[in-house]
């Protein structure tokens, strides 16, 4: 996940003429204080970006921090289980199966995790992917603002413990094991009714609302599940911060991976007014043509990306020890995408920066050795 936390990019959608299409989301709060971009040593004739993104009360984080917190006594005790056991068993293992199939990476990453907790990030997970294709898969289409209303009531069934099918069944189990509120889902099928009705964003504000919706939300799922470390020296909210953070960095990174394909679509989820501040335009970016503004505009982009990774690094350690592989796992594979994007000389017009499966490997013992770090006190 985005997501924690942002899951891991999935396959591509094979159009009838041929070509391939990606997915755009799949799957933060910020603090309420403007936050400043580091300044640069060399002088440059274009301003520095605002990563300043949506105050915390304005997205209600804090809220659903709170009631999942308060949440945590009641799970096991006063909801039980009415599925039968083999049933439920059935059910996880088609979510694993799915896991295992689109989310490599990330999926190997979860093995360390307690069953209990493998099962729950499957679901999740299994959940989070079915949403995102409704805008993004095969049958998009057919897509239209009714079909999300009835899966918002879907969601609302789950959480009510009915259940439609039977990966539905597992995430109904889920909510009953862990402590979930149904906001962040909510915020997750809100952000495909902003794909089916926005391909602009005149500003980074908007687009980051965007990115909280359809990767943010998944780190306020995940961590409820995953665990705050007992030792931790750090407060509740300081690790959902961190979470969400990833969340806008990994979608941040998938738009600018992905720039080419969108624009194929009519797409553009680049700022327009920070393109214009560079001196560029939509009719720049179906062009295709790599320009030295273009460069310069990317690498913006690319530091801004980095900015929110280097937050998510802060609370990667916070989290309970036997879940930290698939979170620095999916830090560490998006910040080798940006590097791609580089380079390829910042050429995401015409090419897709992307990740090898043998180099995703070789990225495994890595993040697990910084997953065995010992949690320490994040700066405020």
């Amino acid at each position: 996940m985005s997501s924690t936390f942002s899951l891991a990019p999935k396959p591509y959608i094979r159009e009838s003429n041929g070509n391939l299409l990606p997915p755009k989301s799949m799957l933060t709060t910020i603090r309420a204080e403007v936050i400043t971009a580091p300044k640069q040593r060399n002088t440059r004739s274009f301003p520095e970006l605002s990563i300043q993104g949506i105050p915390v009360a304005d997205l209600h984080v804090q809220e659903i921090v709170q009631r999942q917190s308060k949440s945590i006594a009641k799970v096991g005790t006063s909801r039980k289980s009415q599925f039968d056991p083999s049933f439920l068993e059935e059910a996880y293992q088609r979510c694993r199966n799915i896991c295992a199939e689109y989310a490599k990476t990330f999926y190997l990453g979860t093995l360390l995790m307690t069953e209990e907790r493998q099962k729950a990030i499957w679901a999740i997970y299994v959940w989070c992917r079915r949403t995102d294709e409704l805008v993004d898969g095969p049958n998009s289409g057919h897509m239209n603002s009714e079909v999300l209303d009835r899966w918002e009531e879907r969601l609302e069934d789950i959480f009510e413990g009915r259940p439609y099918d039977m990966l539905d069944a597992a995430l109904t189990h889920t909510v009953l094991s862990f402590p979930l509120d149904i906001k962040p889902f909510r915020d997750m099928i809100e952000g495909m009714r902003m794909d089916t009705r926005k391909c602009r964003y005149q500003n980074f504000q908007e687009l980051y609302l965007y990115c909280y919706y359809v990767a943010g939300t998944v780190g306020l799922m995940s961590v409820p599940v995953m665990g705050i470390a007992p030792d931790s020296l750090n407060s509740t909210q300081s690790t959902y911060d961190a979470a969400l953070y990833l969340g806008i960095g990994n979608q941040l990174t998938n738009i600018l991976r992905d720039v080419g394909e969108d624009a194929a679509r009519g797409r553009v989820y680049l700022p327009q007014d920070e393109l214009a501040q560079f001196g560029l335009c939509d009719n720049d970016v179906f062009a295709r043509k790599v320009t030295d503004q273009w460069r310069k505009f990317m690498k913006e982009q690319i530091s801004r990306a980095r900015f929110y990774f280097n937050l998510a690094e802060e609370g990667a350690s916070q989290l309970d020890k036997d879940s930290r592989w698939p979170v620095w796992s999916s830090l560490l594979i998006y910040r080798n995408i940006l590097d791609a994007i580089e380079e390829n000389d910042y050429d995401n017009l015409t090419k897709r920066a992307y990740v090898g499966r043998a180099k995703k490997l070789l990225m495994l013992p890595m993040a697990y050795t910084k997953s065995l770090h010992t949690p320490s006190l994040i700066s405020q």
